[in-house]
């Protein structure tokens, strides 16, 4: 089954309504115009044949007209000739006629009817697939743009996401430098701190050693 079971469904439906329930718009509305074109099709051809139909009958209303008008012509020339037995026969037969003329008649009056209601059926329909049709186009604009949008929206929160990372890499390879450079300055220190310590150290003892030479020698 069809998204509509019946063209008074389509007519009478509300695509704002439907396009609100769907979980992918852009979906239904294709099948809704789809839906639209394949009705719009069948109702034609119900038309056309409906025409065809109207044609057929009113063939066989002028030739019932043109029957008609020769019994009448037949009753009355057996009138003429004193055959009143003939002029009913003829006027009969004209009866019959009369008859199946107006059940033609009807029966075009209410194809008539068909044709005027699908004719206007058409019209209706042709105006929802319009409005279906510029419903389309908006849908799929709005989706092709927020689509968009939210791929630029990802490069640029991926961008920024990993500007940032280089950034903390770059910072923490310079604080690494930098300590770097603090401790080789601090070992430098310490170990030039500690020769001049133990110049000092042996300057000392070299003096206490000369003054002990002293004292002895004096001795």
């Amino acid at each position: 089954m069809g998204i509509f079971s019946r063209f008074t469904d389509i007519v009478n439906s509300n695509i704002n309504s439907l396009l609100d329930k769907a979980e992918d718009p852009e979906k239904m509305v294709r099948l809704i115009i789809q839906e639209m074109e394949d009705t719009l099709v069948e109702v034609r051809s119900n038309s056309a044949k409906a025409i065809a139909v109207k044609k057929d009958i009113q063939r066989q209303i002028d030739k019932s007209t043109i029957e008609l008008n020769d019994w009448q012509e037949k009753a009355e020339l057996a009138l003429s000739k004193d055959r009143e037995d003939l002029a009913r026969k003829a006027l009969s037969a004209k009866h019959r006629v009369v008859e199946r003329n107006d059940s033609l008649t009807n029966e075009l009056n209410q194809i008539d009817e068909q044709i005027t209601k699908l004719q206007e059926e058409v019209v209706m329909l042709q105006d929802k697939l319009v409005d279906a049709k510029q419903r389309q186009k908006s849908i799929v604009l709005r989706k092709q743009t927020v689509s968009n949008r939210l791929q630029v929206q990802k490069k640029l929160d991926d961008y920024r996401a990993s500007d940032a990372s280089d950034k903390f890499d770059r910072y923490e390879r310079k604080i690494d430098d930098l300590e770097a450079q603090v401790e080789s300055y601090t070992s430098t220190e310490r170990t030039l701190a500690d020769e001049f310590a133990e110049l000092e150290s042996d300057d000392v003892i070299s003096n206490e050693l000369e003054a002990l030479k002293k004292k002895v020698a004096s001795k």
